[in-house]
């Protein structure tokens, strides 16, 4: 799918860090790393640019949620690598939370008349 098919889903504000915690919850990665996990668990239906990216890792690295360090990629790249905190992990399970109540809200509205309409 080319980045610019209609089918592809646009990310509501808020979601990328969200994306980006999840991500790390599995382990250490670095930013191209994050970008095409991203894109390859959500079977190609989020893209992940880094005009996006790399400001959201900068947010989440001054909430002190992730840490970066610096270190060798896989194609022997000097990269930044980033991991969750033990804040960041809090974050992770309040944001996934939130969201879950929002997807659940969400599949309600419109299923059935509010109280007084027909």
């Amino acid at each position: 799918m080319s980045p610019s098919s209609p089918d592809r889903l646009e990310l509501l504000q808020g979601t990328l860090e969200l994306l980006i915690l999840r991500v790390l919850r599995w382990g250490a990665q670095h930013g191209h790393g994050i970008a095409t996990l991203i894109e390859q668990t959500s079977d190609g239906q989020l893209k992940v640019e880094g005009g996006s990216l790399y400001p959201a890792l900068q947010r989440l690295l001054r909430e002190g949620w992730i840490e970066g360090e610096w270190g060798t990629s896989s194609n022997n790249r000097r990269a930044r690598f980033y991991k969750l905190t033990a804040k960041g992990r809090r974050q992770l399970q309040t944001q996934e939370s939130n969201w879950d109540r929002l997807v659940d809200a969400m599949k309600l509205v419109g299923q059935k008349p509010a109280p007084g309409q027909s």
